[in-house]
């Protein structure tokens, strides 16, 4: 137990000062001296509740998939059969009750057309489980359906697109260090240190940015739309506010038409003829030849540009656009019009978030936070290193170098850490709990040599014997409060997982410089002095 060779103490060492002087920026900083740039500058990466800044939390609804899922599984349908050789005709597709359901105009193809559509429907990830359900009905109407494992992995599946999407239009707006995690289901926590006002990023993430080029129905007739009657294929849809037709609206062929996730790029730029700012978009190579395809085979008919369930513009197609490039207009500030084309560039939502909840922290109450934390860990500290001094000598000095050791150690874990280990209001909590707990071992383990001590047991026997008796306590005391510590990492949420962070560095370190630094201290000074006697 107390038998350390070179290469052991070189690596101890090793290892505590790495980790100690990856803290010495952070608090560098808090004296507000500069640091050298030529140094690396690990820094502790300061909570919403410390730095300041915005916190948001966005929610998508679960059936806006389902009825985007539908819509695809319809057009899939439609081409699937329309391809077939030879081609199978069905009659119009109803999609009530979440579902599909067609009929056959001739019942023998039964089984030709459900051969075709199998192929559409894939597993539900690993529930043994299909996507879709296909049943035939009365002999020759198709059925199908939504399964809940199928959706239930669509939902997930969207979300984890929808973060991704709301991390790239964050990191356009150029803020640093953003928190973005997924809660539960179908909820993201967004979270921007030093982002005091968050209309911005609210104006920003609550656009889907869904763009659409639709044809229009010329043949709906103006007093069908006013009643919001659209003909057989075609749906109804408004002009946006400030475009040319607002507070009317629009027929548009609803499949057919070509969607903005094929676009490579997008730009805020000015109109030439008029200065007006425009966003002007570039499309991939499949994109360019889907939208030269739609303009020449539809030369002098109008097409809607539709962005969010709205119509920007519905402009004449006067010639075939071939190149791959296209302008949006429609009445745009230069702010707006930015905004669309982070909104575009960085791809559209694959579901509408709502803010549900929103607060914002000033930089004030963080550093008032800070202070005050400040001062209860240093009288905390103050108090245990005289107690222990005091109570243990020697000893007592060992265990307050591994306290201070332990501190330093923390922070510069959570320096190197980054975001993902950001030091929070209730973390610093847990580092005031921490300083109060690393003691704990060292009681055991001093206390626990007295009492060999007591039994006449010689000093090395005693120290030995006393670190190996009183490991076994504190190892799985730590234990426990670990697995207590991560079950709240993992179910808590904002605080309650910046408490769990630091305690769970915390309560390792502490067992680190706690035990195998005391240890290494004590064996060292036995190995040199050879002490007759403890003053314990």
């Amino acid at each position: 137990m107390l038998e350390f060779p070179l290469w052991k103490r070189v690596y101890l060492w090793t290892i505590s000062l790495f980790f100690a002087l990856a803290a010495v920026p952070s608090l560098v900083a808090l004296t507000g001296a500069p640091w050298p740039t030529f140094l690396p500058r690990p820094m502790v990466n300061l909570g919403l509740d410390l730095a300041g800044g915005s916190h948001i939390l966005l929610e998508a609804n679960p059936r806006q998939v389902a009825v985007q899922r539908l819509e695809t599984m319809e057009e899939s349908v439609r081409n699937a059969l329309r391809t077939a050789e030879p081609r199978i005709r069905i009659g119009d597709i109803s999609t009530s009750g979440n579902r599909l359901s067609f009929l056959l105009e001739d019942p023998s193809q039964v089984d030709a057309a459900r051969d075709i559509l199998e192929p559409l429907t894939t597993g539900a990830g690993l529930t043994g489980q299909r996507d879709w359900t296909i049943e035939i009905v009365d002999g020759s109407r198709f059925v199908i359906s939504q399964t809940s494992a199928g959706l239930n992995l669509a939902v997930s599946n969207a979300m984890e697109s929808a973060t991704e999407v709301v991390r790239k239009r964050i990191d356009a707006l150029g803020t640093r260090e953003p928190t973005i995690i997924r809660q539960g289901s179908n909820r993201i926590v967004v979270q921007v240190p030093g982002l005091e006002d968050p209309q911005e990023l609210k104006d920003l993430l609550g656009q889907t940015a869904e763009l659409e080029f639709k044809l229009v129905d010329q043949s709906a007739l103006p007093s069908d739309i006013a009643q919001g009657i659209a003909p057989p294929g075609s749906e109804i849809v408004p002009f946006a506010e400030g475009s040319s037709g607002e507070g009317t609206s629009i027929a548009v062929r609803r499949l057919g038409g070509i969607r903005g996730n094929s676009l490579t790029n997008a730009q805020q730029t000015f109109d030439p003829q008029t200065n007006e700012p425009i966003v002007a978009i570039t499309f991939d190579s499949q994109g360019g030849q889907r939208f030269a395809r739609l303009t020449s085979e539809n030369v002098n008919k109008p097409f809607a540009i539709i962005l969010d369930g709205e119509v920007l513009s519905a402009p004449n197609i006067n010639e075939p656009i071939y190149g791959g490039s296209a302008t949006i207009s429609g009445g745009f500030t230069v702010e707006s019009a930015n905004r669309l084309a982070i909104s575009l560039r960085s791809g559209a939502l694959p579901v509408d978030l709502t803010v549900i909840e929103e607060r914002t922290v000033g930089p004030d109450l963080g550093a008032d936070s800070i202070e005050k934390g400040a001062i209860a860990l240093t009288v905390g500290l103050v108090l245990l290193v005289t107690f222990m001094f005091v109570t243990y000598g020697r000893f007592g000095f060992y265990t307050n170098a591994a306290l201070i050791l332990n501190l330093f150690i923390i922070l510069g874990i959570m320096a190197l850490l980054g975001p993902m280990a950001a030091l929070t209001l209730p973390g610093i909590a847990g580092l005031v709990l921490t300083v109060g707990a690393a003691v704990d071992a060292n009681v055991l383990i001093n206390e626990r040599i007295r009492e060999e001590r007591a039994r006449g047991r010689r000093v090395v026997q005693a120290v030995e014997l006393g670190y190996k008796e009183a490991s076994r306590a504190i190892f799985d005391a730590n234990i426990t409060n670990t697995i207590a510590a991560v079950i709240m990492f993992m179910f808590g949420t904002g605080p309650i997982r910046g408490f769990a962070v630091v305690l769970i560095i915390g309560i390792v370190t502490s067992v680190f410089t706690a035990v195998t630094m005391t240890r290494l201290w004590v064996a060292g000074w036995l190995r040199k002095k050879r002490p007759t006697d403890l003053v314990l």
